[in-house]
């Protein structure tokens, strides 16, 4: 089982003008952890979901999404708090942008369960859930406490800048997730903006680092020297909403069909297989990007 923890929210997706100068905005169901759930449980792996999602309509339909998707929900904390807002703006380019409306809501309350059961193999991290407290330190702790027992750890900071008060300080707090990460996965924005490379980080702890580079395909480089690319797919972007999630999700989904989910496994991949993961992830971003919002494929879309 692949456990997903981090937030769930609502993404406010702009529409077609109506004339008044400001256009509208289409509720989606979004946040980063939220979008990786989707992707694998519609990719046909075992999948959890671990988060606190508020019980207002907005969560039902969150949860509801999970269920759809075949997402396991049993470890999803409710409450009554409100369901954090990401008003999202779209480039001309398709690319997205952010801002986050999040006092009090109930993502940020979530407190880490005493113990996870033993079929789970993999737990995977990332967004805002690590930047926001007090749930930033819940999701911490958990992420600490499940590796130190061997639980193949995956992390993508996927940054928002906006929501990080003292850059300085989230790019520490960062570098000491290392040691408690199996798989690394950061766009180029965001290696931009923490700084390092990949060998430095492979030297804290990780397994394999993956970097997206939008169109231009993905690249991995691994503990033993490794580094293999694949191409984009090419695609008319529609917008870039859930694209990073998509390839977090493909690429837990191919280790653990090789059954690589693991420190050891890992090691063990070569350049074949690791280009057919990332080739994998490659159209399976391809996919989401084509169409509006953060809707990933699924397996039967990909052959």
């Amino acid at each position: 089982m692949i456990v997903v923890a981090g937030e769930a929210l609502i993404d406010l997706v702009p529409q077609e003008s109506t004339g008044t100068g400001l256009p509208p905005l289409a509720p989606r169901l979004g946040g980063g952890p939220y979008n990786t759930a989707v992707a694998l449980g519609r990719l046909g792996s075992p999948v959890a979901f671990l988060s606190r999602i508020s019980a207002d309509a907005f969560g039902d339909a969150l949860v509801g999404e999970l269920r759809a998707a075949g997402v396991e929900v049993s470890y999803v904390q409710r409450g009554a708090e409100p369901t954090t807002l990401a008003v999202a703006s779209i480039g001309a380019d398709g690319s997205a942008g952010y801002s986050f409306y999040v006092e009090g809501t109930a993502d940020r309350l979530f407190t880490a369960p005493e113990r996870l059961p033993d079929d789970v193999t993999a737990l995977s991290f990332g967004t805002c859930s690590l930047v926001l407290e007090p749930g930033a330190s819940a999701y911490e702790e958990l992420m600490r406490r499940e590796a130190a027992r061997g639980v193949f750890t995956a992390l993508d900071p996927n940054i928002r800048a906006g929501l990080i008060p003292d850059a300085d300080a989230y790019r520490a707090r960062f570098k000491s997730w290392l040691p408690s990460v199996s798989l690394l996965k950061l766009s180029e924005d965001d290696a931009s903006w923490l700084g390092g490379t990949p060998r430095e980080w492979l030297a804290s702890g990780p397994g394999a680092v993956v970097i997206t580079r939008g169109g231009k395909g993905l690249t991995v480089f691994t503990r033993d020297g490794g580094e293999w690319s694949v191409p984009g797919e090419r695609v008319d972007v529609v917008d870039t909403i859930g694209a990073g999630d998509t390839v977090n999700a493909a690429l837990l989904h191919g280790l653990c069909a090789r059954d690589a989910l693991s420190t050891e496994s890992l090691a063990g991949l070569g350049a074949d297989s690791w280009g057919e993961v990332l080739d994998f992830a490659a159209r399976a971003a391809a996919v989401t990007v084509s169409r509006a919002g953060a809707e990933p494929p699924y397996a039967k879309e990909l052959g």
